[in-house]
């Protein structure tokens, strides 16, 4: 087991870095006795990557898609040649994919098979109190069931749904509970971005195995998942045409951040974030993801001749001894040869509205035991209590947040319910353009580090709650409460 005094002596050369995410969290439970499994041992590139199944509904209505989930336990072929035990829906690893479309309802009846209870937030959904997963809203293990109803009241967004069972999903998830939600509408349907089979959803991770090929769960065993997943296979290939692609890419991780680059360091386009497409392309070299957070880029292979390999690296900083030649690389990108292609990517994607004036201001600390006495995780001094509200809002209230991280060697990130947020500021300089100018629901805060958000809370009524994605730090205290009325209470 790593000792957290040991990683604080290391964890000094990542401050301010994002990629030393999660290294500084105990750990909670020991893995059974079993001998991990040498990752060198894995062969890599030898696995083509699969897309996400698209769930059909059960039925469907003039307003309405009717969909059915059960949630239990399959095996899926994670690594070469042999069987891992996993949590799923509907036996799906990667998770299944619901496709959406704004201002059509999404009714979801959620079945537990599993032996834990769970509850199933779609993360990034703007959604009554009722259907939002909340920590302590839970279906029963056995065969408990739940009714989800999404209104889709929203704009296009890269959604994904998964498990936010208080204390229990740090596990749950780690071990395959997620899903994909692609949410669109009139305004991303018009462009012509490329489509179809061009269009990918990826879903990205770390993982540890014992000698068995079984994953191993240990809470902040950050440092021994150095097996890197692209939806749900070990460091697969993917065969690409030489045209353009758009690659939806979804940081699911409990704790790794990922910067993810082409191996010949060219430039793509980041086109979107977690609350859809942004206003203009960005040209970048790489982008980063905090746990939760999703980058949609759109890749040209047609600059590459038919047999070229590329390997799509991550760059994080990473401790000493770390091994490069694992938590480095991601996935391998197989060039086939040319293909027709029509597809564009203007230079206005969209029109997000101007930000509006905020009438309330309020400060938001994160913080964690960095002494290893603890187990102990904050918002402004208090762990997360199920039956206190932290924060008053108005409804219909424009807020803006300062959110700081207090800790000096761990990265946090924020994440909150029901609304898309914009982010104002970062460590005082505003945000204006680049990938964090659009709409957001989860934003990453290195060591010492202060983000200032905005958010308009409208929709709904209802306690919902916001809080460290890192699934790790929420269950060990860094989430809270808030209540949205149209009469909120004073005291």
């Amino acid at each position: 087991m790593i000792q957290r005094r040991t990683v604080l002596k290391t964890g000094a050369a990542l401050t301010g870095a994002l990629g030393g995410a999660g290294l500084l969290v105990p750990a909670m439970s020991s893995p059974a006795q079993a001998t991990d499994l040498d990752p060198t041992t894995i062969p890599q590139f030898q696995q083509a990557m699969p897309v996400p199944k698209v769930l059909q509904p059960t039925r469907v209505s003039g307003t309405t898609s009717y969909y059915e989930m059960t949630m239990k336990e399959a095996d899926a072929e994670i690594l070469p040649g042999r069987l891992t035990r996993v949590r799923t829906f509907n036996g799906n690893f990667p998770g299944p994919l619901i496709k959406a479309v704004s201002g059509r309802r999404v009714v979801v009846k959620q079945t537990n098979g599993l032996s834990v209870p769970a509850s199933v937030h779609l993360h990034g959904a703007h959604v009554p109190q009722s259907s939002d997963g909340s920590p302590m809203d839970l279906i029963a293990p056995g065969g408990g069931t739940k009714t989800y109803t999404y209104p889709n009241a929203q704009p296009h967004a890269n959604l994904w749904f998964h498990d936010h069972a208080h204390h229990l999903e740090s596990e749950t998830v780690y071990r395959g509970l997620t899903g994909f939600y692609l949410l669109t509408d009139d305004v991303e349907r018009s462009l012509d971005l490329p489509s179809g089979t061009y269009d990918v959803p990826i879903a990205l991770r770390d993982a540890r195995f014992d000698d068995s090929g079984q994953l191993v769960y240990s809470m902040g065993d950050f440092m021994k998942r150095t097996v890197l997943l692209a939806n749900g296979r070990a460091w697969p290939y993917f065969a690409v045409a030489a045209r353009k692609y758009r690659f939806r890419l979804f940081n699911t991780a409990n704790l790794r951040f990922f910067t993810l680059q082409l191996s010949d360091g060219s430039a793509f386009q980041q086109i979107g974030s977690d609350g859809g497409l942004l206003e203009k392309p960005v040209d970048v070299t790489s982008v980063t993801l905090s746990p939760g957070e999703r980058a949609d880029i759109v890749v040209d292979f047609s600059r590459y001749a038919a047999g070229t390999r590329l390997i799509l690296a991550n760059t994080a900083p990473m401790l000493p001894g770390d091994p490069a030649d694992q938590v480095g690389r991601v996935l391998q990108f197989r060039v086939t040869g040319p293909a027709v292609d029509t597809s564009s990517v203007p230079a206005t994607l969209r029109k997000l509205p101007a930000p509006g004036s905020a009438t309330v201001n309020r400060s938001f600390e994160l913080s964690m035991d960095e002494t290893g006495a603890t187990m102990d995780a904050f918002i402004n001094g208090k762990a997360y209590d199920m039956d206190r509200i932290d924060t008053e809002v108005e409804y219909g209230a424009t807020e803006i947040w300062t959110v700081h991280n207090a800790n000096v060697f761990t990265p946090h990130n924020f994440h909150i319910h029901l609304v898309q947020f914009r982010v104002l500021e970062r460590d005082g300089k505003p945000v204006t353009s680049g990938p964090e100018s659009g709409l957001k629901d989860t934003v990453a805060i290195p060591p010492g580090g202060t983000v200032k958000l905005q958010a308009t809370f409208t929709g709904y009524e209802g306690t919902y709650v916001y809080h460290c994605h890192m699934f790790d730090h929420a269950a060990m205290g860094m989430m809270a409460n808030f209540r949205v009325t149209k009469n909120p209470s004073t005291t």
